[in-house]
């Protein structure tokens, strides 16, 4: 049986949340109070209400709990009676042991009970939000997770069907006992050996609540922890990676100096505003100290942006990064320390004690970190003796520092008010006064949370709430979303999509390798004997984020390669022993890679214990192993490359030891890594990757080999001598292969020899040429000219257009996926979140995009394609890469190309569509997860569709169990569909047509550019119409202004006339105003400004008026020339745009109908029928995206796709017609199902569907 104990189950990353001791003390109060009133002998229901009470007075007195039906004790997920229940408890009393479950005998009446009332919940009621289930006699408890209930009894489809035929009365009896004996029996002796559950018994505590010494058990604080709601109903906690702490991120942002903002659907980061500024803040500081010493002269300013108000703002941002950077990385430096020397104040060194001003600041950054032991100052000894030298380029001066200022610069005339809702001002805290200076106050609000790197199971007078690295990254991700809008992945998504990518990526290397077919990490776990060649492998992947921002994907990607290290039985100390899995465990919890040793407690460093240092130092050398060789970033801001050089650095400070050499008195040194992590457009490149560049290096002296060595040294490389010195070489060498490579462009050779070839034209000729001659010799002038010209103008945009100036290119950054002979081999995984911005509102840089030549740019289409294209570009053969992106590729127009590109270059292994569930806190996107391979498509993609966040606790497990295999064989719209679903498709296709290829038309209806103008009520038409001079004018007029529908009157079967008119002076009508006076007085009462087609603003009255958009129309005229005016003379299906579902009307007048609503002609009743009938609307709906609220928008692309017989059974025709007549639509549903050939289950699935 799967019996799990209180430790097992906790989430690790929660059993690092310290406990308040007023909380833990009421814990233990409640739980003396319920063990002295629980006595054999009571009713059930006494007992029941001291279990009730203990849980009001613990964790559950804000939530609504009470019996419901014949649940004894159902917690709802808030106080109210309209949330649904989150947790199910049965209770027995002491000594009904017959209907008590136990460990030798689950399959009692106790559980029987409780999956009667879990089915009433989650099929009846349709509730996916239970989290937990529990029997207990209040002395035993047995907890079942919902996901084991999901996975062992929801997923069974014979116990669902026999569950309803229960309900319904289709069973021999109806009573609850007759479920237990018949139905829950079975089904609970088919899983009870597998079924997992955490069992404790609260009598086997009593002894440590009765102790007096004041220690505290870590049984008691796992007790704590499994009753807490934090558990039980699955709450975010306080150091969860994947929720943003609001209070401490809040105000950070008020001591940098800036605000959140919403924007197009974006929070995006900017200044605060003038009113609410702090001159004391650090980015008012940082601006104010930039204009006064005009440092901005020192920089590249198109670098920072159009104007000198942008420029200013974004390098004093940049300075603020960096600065706070280092702040951030010493906190958690400071904390680490003291948490290896339990709490000893002498290894506190981040406050106003010893760093009393900006100078002292600027001190403790470049003499104290930059400088060994052996170089640092009498001085700094004295005041710094325990802060290490970590070799980190974190702490060197930046180019912009060394251009502008340094952070001593700053003024510190002024104090920064206090935030009101600071962390401060809390209770505990009780700051009184309103402002501090800067650095007292950031150092105090620092110290107010707890920055170690990892939390401790214990109980603390004040349990400050834990800043991880992740949560960090968090922060940083939002802050550094300044300029485009930040979009920061959660950690349950990135973990995911690493497990995926990097299995399917290992598996292939190894199977390459070795000739194997392996299929899992068992597999791999089973075939492999020689753990020094295993480790090799792995430690020469190559993983790339293009679009790196905070290296979240690249952090989770290390946790996973140590992790599956150990999976795989190869991860191993300096000496080659194994990490054996007897002795330790490793998981990813909450994106955070947790060890915990043979008894299930946390690891804990311990320079005084062999084992302890033992395991330190392996997880500091694997982390190092890996971030050196395997994991590669690029982006094109650099303050997201220098966060991700943080948060890479912060993961080897988790597992910083004291080296013997030093006999455990110094850290280890950090590698220099930022040479991994490189800023730049990723899109944007000159050389191609498969130039070959072997005559470049035979000519000009340069070896990869060298170029490799270098990079390797520099990634090692201890002081700052040494280490210039190796970046002088490697930019020198890579300066050497950009001049030679540029020397070789093609274009360049052709516009030489161009060049050339005109100026032997144009020289003096000796003989005069005869007139054909010259005309020829004039004509070969002109061309060579215009293509001289042509390609002067592509070289002088990369000399003038900024966006050339960050052009990454990929052909020599990075030489460790170089061969010997500078051939570009390519990355082995390709992993990330690439930007979503539409290239339509990018301007001239999206031109530049398009002149690469990216097959799958399309102009109406969004940045992430290119990305998709030049990560496929990127990998080596069989290489995987592994995205999330907005889903909106699958179906809209502008993915076509990405769609065919997929299915003929690619091979799609995996496809989870989070349809309708938000993934992303800062944007509202639909997204997508998509793993694709590059080779040959085989057509058997796993594709699954996420329709609540039920599907997000395990996405990994989600996906196999839900996924079905589709064969995404083109570029129509990629749809996951079940295998039902398949086969309905199948035979809709099989059996029609697609109305594209009917004789008929598929237009939208009448845009006319101001509708306020042109679309009058029947009171406005009468005015006009009684205004006209001449009977004549009158009947013109008439006419003209002609009945419309809007979408909104449009019904199934029928519409609704608003009583409105359009003055359909359509372009196409070629119409002379001046025979419509009356019209035209009207309308230039509207004001001709508004009316002409110039996309013009005026200034009228004072006010802006903004013309329609420019075309080569009539200020009288509606906006699109409706050449198809006569089709609405005739009998028409019009249909509203958007809608819940399936409307189509046949209009048999001359009504015009308002765009965006289209129209078909001609019309038919059988036609109009299939368009209303469930199935087509099924149909059609697959083929877009439902919004919110249900709508789905109902467009010619999707409508013209859906396949109608043409030549149906005539019987078959006549009959839907007459069904149409009697407005018969169950009738018309069955008639439709039979026109295809639906089975019966098909057609009950469909009718399940509904409209």
């Amino acid at each position: 049986m799967g019996l799990l104990k209180p430790n097992q189950v906790l989430n690790k990353a929660y059993r690092q949340v310290a406990i308040e001791t007023t909380d833990f003390d009421l814990f233990k109060n409640a739980l003396r109070t319920l063990r002295d009133n629980v006595v054999d002998g009571q009713r059930e229901e006494t007992q029941k209400e001291h279990l009730r009470n203990f849980l009001s007075e613990t964790f559950y007195k804000t939530y609504y709990m009470a019996p419901e039906e014949d649940i004894d004790l159902a917690i709802r997920l808030d106080k109210t009676t309209k949330s649904n229940i989150g947790l199910l408890i049965e209770v027995k009393s002491t000594t009904n042991k017959s209907e008590m479950i136990s460990n030798d005998n689950l399959n009692r009446k106790a559980l029987q009970e409780l999956l009667l009332y879990y089915l009433k919940e989650r099929v009846s009621k349709k509730n996916n939000d239970i989290k937990y289930l529990i029997a207990t006699n209040v002395h035993e408890f047995f907890i079942f997770d919902a996901h084991e209930f999901e996975c062992k009894f929801y997923q069974n489809k014979q116990l669902r069907r026999e569950f309803q035929d229960f309900v319904d009365g289709r069973k021999t009896s109806s009573k609850t006992d007759f479920f237990y004996t018949e139905i829950a029996t079975t089904y609970i002796e088919k899983v009870k050996d597998s079924l997992e559950y955490t069992y404790f018994n609260l009598q086997d505590y009593r002894h440590l609540l009765d102790k007096t010494d004041g220690s505290t058990s870590r049984k008691l604080i796992e007790l704590y922890k499994i009753f807490s709601d934090t558990h039980l109903l699955k709450l975010s906690f306080q150091n969860d990676s994947n929720s943003l702490n609001r209070g401490f991120y809040t105000e950070l942002l008020h001591i940098i100096g800036i605000e959140e903002r919403k924007e197009n659907n974006k929070t995006v980061i900017v200044r605060k505003a003038v009113e609410r500024r702090d001159e004391a803040s650090l980015l008012e500081n940082t601006i104010n100290q930039l204009d006064a010493e005009d440092c901005l002269r020192h920089v590249n300013g198109s670098l920072y942006g159009n104007d000198y108000e942008e420029r200013l703002f974004n390098v004093a941002m940049e300075l603020c990064i960096t600065w706070m950077n280092r702040i951030l990385f010493l906190k958690l430096l400071e904390a680490q320390m003291l948490k290896y020397h339990n709490g000893d104040v002498i290894y506190k060194f981040l406050s106003t004690a010893k760093i009393h001003d900006y100078d002292d600041l600027n001190t403790l950054f470049f003499q104290v970190l930059a400088r060994d032991m052996s170089r640092r100052t009498q001085s700094i000894m004295r005041d710094f003796a325990y802060v290490p030298y970590l070799n980190s380029s974190l702490f060197e001066v930046t180019d912009l520092e060394s251009k502008t200022i340094k952070i001593n610069s700053l003024s510190q005339r002024t104090e920064l008010p206090v935030l009101t809702s600071s962390v401060l001002r809390s209770p505990k805290r009780n700051l009184q006064v309103s402002a501090l200076p800067t650095l007292q106050y950031l150092f105090a609000f620092l110290d107010a949370y707890n920055f170690a790197s990892e939390g401790c199971e214990e109980v603390q007078e004040e349990a400050k709430t834990l800043i991880n690295a992740s949560v960090l990254g968090l922060i940083f991700e939002k802050i550094n979303g300044h300029k485009d809008g930040s979009v920061f992945t959660p950690g349950f998504i990135t973990m995911f999509m690493c497990r995926e990518a990097i299995t399917k990526t290992v598996l292939q290397k190894f199977n390459d390798c070795y000739g194997w077919n392996c299929a899992t990490r068992t597999d791999l776990y089973n075939r492999i004997d020689n753990i020094a060649e295993a480790n090799e492998l792995i430690n020469n992947l190559h993983l790339c984020d293009p679009a790196v921002g905070s290296g979240h994907f690249l952090v989770s990607a290390l946790n996973e390669l140590i992790l599956l290290k150990y999976e795989l039985g190869i991860l191993v100390d300096a000496t080659g022993k194994r990490i054996r899995k007897a002795d330790y465990q490793l998981t990813i919890e909450n994106d955070e890679l947790i060890v915990t040793d043979a008894e299930g407690n946390l690891f804990a460093y311990n320079t005084l214990n062999a084992e302890s240092r033992r395991m330190q130092e392996t997880l500091f050398k694997e982390k190092r192993q890996i971030i050196e060789n395997c994991l590669f970033g690029v982006d094109i801001n650099p303050n997201s490359v220098k966060i991700c050089r943080l948060r890479l650095w912060i993961e080897l400070l988790k597992n910083a030891y004291y080296t013997a050499e030093s006999n455990y008195t110094y850290l280890e040194t950090l590698p220099n890594i930022d040479i991994n992590i490189k800023c730049g457009n990723s899109l944007l490149h000159r050389f191609a990757l498969t130039d070959s560049i072997q005559t470049i290096l035979r000519e000009s002296g340069i070896s990869i080999s060298q170029y490799k060595e270098a990079v390797a040294k520099y990634k090692n490389a201890h002081g700052k001598g040494e280490k210039q010195d190796l970046e002088t070489l490697i930019t020198e060498i890579k300066s050497k292969l950009r001049t030679e490579i540029n020397r070789r462009d093609v274009r360049l050779v052709r516009l030489n020899k161009r060049r050339s070839e005109l100026a032997t034209l144009q020289a003096p000729q000796l003989f005069e040429p005869t007139k054909k001659e010259k005309k020829a010799l004039d004509k070969h002038i002109a061309d060579l000219k215009k293509e001289v010209a042509a390609l002067e103008n592509i070289f002088e945009e990369i000399r003038s257009n900024k966006i050339y100036l960050g052009a990454f290119e990929w052909r020599m950054e990075f030489p460790e996926v170089l061969d010997a002979e500078g051939n570009f081999l390519g990355f082995d995984c390709i992993i990330g979140n690439p930007p979503y911005i539409q290239l339509q509102s990018m301007g001239k840089s999206a031109d530049v995009l398009e002149r690469m030549g990216y097959v799958t740019y399309a102009r109406t289409g969004d940045i992430y394609c290119l990305f998709y294209e030049l990560g496929m570009n990127l990998l080596a053969p069989n290489g995987y890469l592994c995205y999330i992106t907005s889903n909106k590729w699958m179906r809209a127009r502008y993915g076509e190309a990405l769609r065919g590109y997929f299915a003929s270059k690619t091979n799609p292994i995996m496809l989870v569509d989070f349809a309708g569930v938000k993934i992303f806190d800062a944007i509202t996107v639909d997204a997508n997860i998509l793993l694709s391979q590059k080779a040959t498509n085989i057509f058997n993609t796993r594709a699954c569709s996420v329709q609540n966040a039920n599907g997000l606790n395990n996405l990994s497990d989600f996906v196999q169990q839900e996924g079905v295999v589709c064969d995404f064989v083109s570029s129509d719209s990629w749809v996951i569909l079940s295998p039902i679903e398949q086969s309905i498709k199948q035979k809709i296709e099989a059996v029609g047509t697609p109305l594209k290829d009917w004789d008929i038309q598929i237009n939208y209806g009448i845009k006319t550019g101001f509708n306020d103008a042109f679309i009058i009520n029947t009171e406005k038409r009468d005015e006009i119409l009684a205004n006209c001079q001449t009977e004549d004018e009158r009947n013109r007029t008439a006419e003209l202004i002609r009945p419309i529908l809007r979408g909104r009157d449009i019904k199934r079967y029928e519409y609704e006339w608003a009583d409105l008119w359009i003055i359909a002076t359509f372009p196409s009508r070629h119409y002379d105003i001046e025979s419509y006076p009356a019209v035209k007085n009207y309308l230039l009462s509207i004001g001709i400004e508004r009316l002409e087609q110039t996309g013009e603003t005026h200034i009228v009255n004072g006010k802006k008026i903004k013309a329609r958009k420019k075309t080569c129309n009539e200020w009288f005229e509606t906006q699109d020339s409706i050449s198809y005016w006569e089709d609405f003379s005739k009998p028409k299906i019009v249909w509203g745009n958007l809608n819940l579902t399936a409307s189509y009307a046949m209009v048999q007048d001359n009504s015009f109908i308002n765009a965006p609503s289209p129209v078909i002609v001609p019309a038919s009743k059988f036609l109009l029928a299939v368009l209303n009938s469930k199935l087509a609307d099924y149909y059609i709906r697959q083929l877009g995206v439902t919004r919110n609220g249900g709508y789905f928008e109902y467009k010619p692309m999707f409508v013209e796709k859906l396949p109608v017989p043409q030549n149906a059974d005539t019987k078959a025709v006549t009959d839907i017609e007459s069904y149409v007549d009697s407005k018969n639509e169950t009738a018309i549903d069955k008639a439709v199902y039979m026109l295809y050939g639906l089975t019966e289950e098909e057609t009950l699935y469909i009718d399940k569907k509904g409209r």
